[in-house]
């Protein structure tokens, strides 16, 4: 059941990287372009935005008990979108959605700039640790420790 709202949160965590992430880039890119700091109200906003996309990622990445699908599959699709980058540059940029928000631009700044593929990297490390997978056993009871409790239907 967790790897069913592990996907859940895998689409939650995509929409925060694209919506969030994107729209705080490009709120910081125009405040640098135009002499601002992030001092400002919109720049301490933009600044804000990405640190708890950051967070919510490091939550993620770093609690045992969510299924390794919420942060590897964002991960992957941020992956494959960087090698699309590398293979045909033009493409890449065509397939992000919504182009006239500002947010699809700033997800392109992240793009070309390589940091949605060090974020892609860092995120599917949880795929290739084995006990991400499994169930963890309480040894006080019989039951595992997410599996549901008082019925007991799934023994």
């Amino acid at each position: 059941m967790r790897h069913v709202f592990g996907v859940v949160l895998a689409l939650v965590t995509f929409a925060a990287v694209f919506v969030g992430a994107g729209w705080a880039v490009e709120k910081i890119v125009i405040l640098r372009g135009s002499g601002g700091s992030l001092t400002t109200p919109h720049g301490a906003i933009a600044l804000g935005v990405m640190v708890g996309v950051g967070l919510l990622l490091g939550v993620l990445l770093a609690v045992p008990a969510v299924s390794p699908l919420a942060a590897g599959l964002p991960g992957l699709v941020l992956l494959g979108w960087t090698a699309l980058l590398v293979v045909s540059e033009k493409r890449a940029i065509q397939i992000v959605p919504l182009h006239a928000h500002s947010f699809a631009v700033g997800f392109g700044e992240l793009l070309t700039s390589g940091v949605l593929a060090l974020a892609g990297a860092a995120m599917i490390v949880p795929l290739f640790v084995p006990s991400r997978w499994r169930r963890r056993y309480s040894g006080d009871d019989d039951y595992y420790s997410d599996e549901p409790t008082g019925v007991g239907l799934m023994r």
